[in-house]
């Protein structure tokens, strides 16, 4: 299950070079009076293959309305800027996109996406804090597609052998990681820290976790200056400082911290929900010895940052309706039971988190839908690329121990001021 390089992320290319449309087929570009008519879809590399028989299931059903499969590269930064060029290019290409969530803010804001009709899609049935991030300025703007939380694992083998229940909070994680890790040969707790897209996450994560926030819903006013903020930071550094998160983790992304804790060399790892499965599976050596809980937070249990991705209207789109249509058929229930079980995505339907069979088979979906429950958008900005890279290049500091968290909070309310032309607030 391979998924989540889907969602991996680099620094942005300065240039983006978009050879790689050439083959794909042209489609007939006069609408009908209606909107409706063929579509084509755009996804980030679908690694699972489980996205063209769903396409040819529509395809079988709607003869005069097929749909093209596009699937552009495995990472989310190319993605996003082959969607982006070929968009604000005035093409009409593209009818549906598969945005990751952060983008849903940056694509509406630009204009570049159309608002949607909310009685038109089943948005009750949805697990409540993902419809929040297809939303910008009040309106929706996509529809949720795939879901997304973070999850603590854990070496149950260890803390059953010492007596020990997971941690709640950050200071049990630090006790259990400083004093247990060590016995046993392991290194204590890993994110994702490496400059990336995935060191935004870990960093909002453990801000939020201590009840802080970066920006308010408005995208504009900068919050992160508080108390929240310098002891989610001070987390994080302190575990470098005392050693229980260990230097190398600096260069992690997603595959090579599962990897780590794979390879039983970790006692706690957060990360995505694939790696539940990954980690029981075959050639791992930890597998029947995990278990995983929620994340941990200041005093209690943390707030992960909501991932996934949204499918969302081209505002070029010639074909609106049938889009709209083939988006209601794609966030269907049946639909969305084959996003997990031939996928392995995360729906984004809450009856699915309740259905026997489904649990049997993937035993972390009651965690899951407890993180995704309490989890949060990213901050929603039009300029998010930038206040990325922000919080990346001062996380980075405050890692490497270059920066205090009181040092790094004061450049992040400086520079995401100047990104976000708004104001400040306490």
């Amino acid at each position: 299950m391979r998924w989540i390089r889907a969602v991996r992320r680099g620094i942005l290319a300065a240039a983006i070079v978009l050879a790689g449309y050439s083959g794909v087929a042209q489609r007939p570009v006069e609408p009908s009076a209606e909107g409706r008519g063929p579509l084509t879809f755009v996804t980030a590399g679908d690694l699972t293959r489980y996205l063209s028989p769903l396409v040819d299931e529509w395809n079988g059903g709607h003869p005069g309305e097929r749909v093209t499969l596009v699937e552009l590269p495995d990472s989310a930064d190319e993605t996003r800027a082959q969607m982006l060029s070929e968009l604000r290019s005035g093409s009409s290409r593209f009818d549906v996109l598969n945005l990751d969530v952060a983008w849903t803010s940056e694509f509406a804001a630009a204009g570049l996406i159309s608002p949607l009709d909310r009685d038109r899609f089943e948005l009750d049935a949805f697990l409540r804090p993902v419809v929040d991030t297809a939303t910008f300025d009040g309106r929706l703007y996509a529809v949720p597609y795939v879901t997304n939380a973070g999850l603590l694992y854990y070496r149950k083998d260890v803390l059953d052998a010492a007596g020990e229940t997971p941690p709640r909070t950050w200071a049990e994680l630090a006790r259990q990681a400083r004093t247990l890790a060590p016995r046993h040969g392991l290194e204590g707790y890993a994110g994702q820290f490496l400059p990336y897209e995935g060191l935004t996450v870990n960093v909002t994560e453990a801000i939020q976790s201590a009840g802080g926030t970066v920006l308010r819903d408005d995208g504009t006013t900068v919050a992160v200056d508080s108390d929240a903020a310098r002891a989610g930071l001070a987390f994080l550094a302190d575990g470098l400082r005392e050693g229980w998160i260990p230097a190398e983790a600096l260069r992690y992304k997603e595959e090579e911290s599962r990897a780590a804790f794979e390879e039983g060399r970790l006692l706690f790892l957060r990360n995505w929900p694939y790696v539940y499965t990954d980690a029981n599976g075959p050639g791992s050596k930890v597998a029947g010895r995990i278990g995983a809980v929620p994340l941990p937070g200041l005093d209690g249990p943390g707030t992960s940052v909501l991932g996934g991705s949204n499918l969302a209207v081209s505002a070029r789109s010639r074909n609106a309706a049938t889009a709209a249509d083939f988006i209601a058929y794609l966030t269907s229930e049946p639909v969305q039971r084959q996003v997990l079980t031939r996928g392995a995505l995360p729906p984004v339907r809450a009856s699915l988190y309740d259905d026997p069979t489904l649990v049997a088979a993937h035993p972390y979906l009651p965690i899951l839908r407890e993180s995704v429950l309490a989890a949060v958008p990213r901050p929603k900005s039009a300029r998010y690329d930038q206040v990325s890279l922000v919080v990346q290049a001062i996380g980075q500091d405050v890692l490497a121990l270059r920066d205090t968290p009181e040092e790094a909070v004061r450049r992040l309310t400086r520079e995401l001021g100047a990104i976000s032309g708004g104001s400040r607030s306490s």
